[in-house]
């Protein structure tokens, strides 16, 4: 399960996310970067978020921890700028919250070397989930004591925004030309022995049993959240099976 936290004070936007999110304090005294569901991307990105991060987790991936988070509207009553109190008018309820990393510096390729192990390991998970947005003019990876950490994969699970080609989608080739780690040497086949037997059927609906049933609800389609859960156990099992996405490396 994931903790569920109340947020109890907004301390700043932080403007270098196209959904505006925000620095906010939680009722168990931690800071988190909030993802608000009243967001233009909306429910699914949150899903995403949930889904890529706790699965790069459990395959030994290093991630900020993630908590569902509670929000009051009115916690942004003393915010000036309107975009940010009519982003938090709309997201009154649950929304998500990722630990904030306190004084992380933003990854560069030129300047953190990555192994080739640990390289071929975030290409794979990318390449599995469809990361679109890794690349070396975002690379969404934070350095935090000397560790390398994975954030921002709300632009993950492409295929969920049209459900009806999910099935063909399983199977699509990962581009990663703009990869940020692409002229790293990835180890990728190293990778894919090691954590291609590690998606299983089980594992991907303990996490999915993660979304929770709000964000699930009114999905076209989809009589029940768990029959949502289904599709993107399916979809992922699939893709992990299968393999033929495998991006090809620079010789």
């Amino acid at each position: 399960m994931l903790e569920e936290i109340t947020a109890t004070r907004y301390v700043t936007p932080l403007r270098e996310g196209g959904s505006l999110p925000g620095l906010v304090e939680a009722d168990n005294l931690g800071m988190y970067v909030a993802k608000f569901i009243g967001a233009g991307q909306g429910r699914k990105t949150l899903i995403a978020e949930i889904v890529a991060g706790e699965l790069a987790r459990r395959l030994g991936l290093p991630v900020p921890d993630l908590a569902l988070l509670h929000i009051d509207p009115l916690i942004g009553r003393g915010e000036p700028d309107e975009e940010v109190q009519d982003l938090l008018k709309a997201s009154g309820g649950l929304n998500l919250g990722m630990d904030y990393l306190p004084g992380a510096l933003g990854f560069d390729p030129l300047v953190y070397p990555i192994d080739p192990g640990l390289a071929g390991r975030i290409l794979w998970f990318d390449a599995l989930v469809g990361n679109v947005d890794r690349s070396w003019r975002n690379p969404n990876m934070l350095v935090w004591h000397g560790r390398p950490y994975l954030i921002d994969h709300g632009a993950t699970l492409i295929f969920h925004h049209n459900w009806p080609g999910a099935a063909k989608a399983a199977t699509r080739p990962y581009n990663a030309t703009d990869h940020v780690l692409i002229h790293t040497h990835p180890d990728l086949t190293a990778a894919d022995n090691d954590l291609a037997p590690r998606i299983t059927e089980p594992l991907l609906r303990e996490i999915t049993a993660l979304i929770p049933d709000p964000w699930l609800h009114d999905e076209p389609g989809f009589p029940t959240p768990d029959d949502v859960r289904d599709a993107y156990t399916t979809h992922l099992l699939t893709r992990a099976t299968d393999r033929t996405w495998l991006p090809e490396l620079p010789r």
